[in-house]
């Protein structure tokens, strides 16, 4: 089984550098992963991917040595250990709620001793039969990980039990839905935030797990140094819509004809937004 590139940098106290995909396109994972990316992330919850898609996302980062992400569906078990069976390296559980709904994610992805993840062995991540079972399900505990996002007010009250909890790998927060929790929608200063943000950071460190959460490069510096050693850094469409319309804003302004103009695409909403989201900087 192929180890995890983004675990290897995480347990020596390295950062490691993802980047969502929102495309339904290999190339664009192979793209990023050729530019240096750890990590990929392509979605479920969000986007509407199917299988065959996600596999061949998978496939196109291992072949570069990366990482993918897959986020899931909130629905039964299978949508959790199907990812895995592709040989993703990990899933992202959104709107973890409770200790007891953390709890039902671990038990679903880990194997003994740490969960009953369903075993199969047949797939891409047990190279089609060829480990050794026991071997099987102890490197998938080591080199597999789970991603439980925080993004409701709902489970702050039991968020160190949470953190704590044995066979959790990685606690990532997600401020955008979180300003919605806290009636806040796009306030991504409101004190509120900030204090779960530092918390989760603390916590992580405390019990020996890693915080993740997206960012920006304004805020990166800011991130590392609240302990978070996973960070999003952007996404595919964020770099396609950009470099697009700096080509439409820069031939407008040498010929209206050419294209629009800066002010047009403000007027559409194409310019000027602003946020701490999971865009790196566009709102949702």
């Amino acid at each position: 089984m192929r180890r995890s590139r983004v675990l290897e940098k995480l347990r020596a106290g390295e950062v490691a550098l993802c980047i969502k995909l929102n495309l339904a396109d290999s190339r664009v994972a192979e793209i990023a992963a050729l530019a240096g990316f750890d990590c990929i992330w392509t979605d479920r919850e969000h986007v509407a991917n199917d299988w065959n898609v996600i596999e061949k996302m998978v496939m196109a980062a291992k072949m570069h040595d990366v990482d993918t992400v897959v986020r899931v569906d909130r629905g039964g078990y299978s949508d959790y250990v199907r990812p895995l069976e592709l040989d993703a390296t990990a899933i992202m559980v959104p709107h973890v709620m409770s200790l007891e709904d953390a709890r039902a994610v671990v038990k679903t992805t880990k194997f003994h001793p740490l969960g009953m993840r369903p075993i199969d062995g047949g797939n891409a991540d047990g190279a089609y039969t060829r480990l050794d079972f026991m071997e099987y399900l102890r490197v998938a505990n080591e080199q597999r990980f789970n991603i439980l996002q925080i993004e409701d007010v709902e489970p702050l009250d039991e968020l160190e039990e949470i953190i704590k909890l044995p066979g959790l790998d990685m606690i990532f927060f997600g401020p955008g839905d979180f300003t919605q929790s806290i009636g806040e929608p796009g306030n991504f200063t409101h004190p509120k935030l900030l204090e779960t943000r530092k918390r989760i950071g603390e916590l992580a460190a405390k019990h020996g797990k890693f915080a993740g959460t997206v960012g920006g490069l304004g805020n990166a510096e800011e991130l590392i140094g609240l302990g978070y050693r996973f960070i999003s850094l952007g996404a595919d469409v964020v770099a396609l819509s950009g470099y697009f319309d700096n080509i439409i804003s820069t031939m407008g302004k040498l010929s209206p004809v050419a294209g629009r103009t800066l002010a047009q695409a403000a007027a559409q909403g194409t310019a000027g937004r602003s946020g701490d989201s999971i865009y790196g900087g566009k709102s949702i």
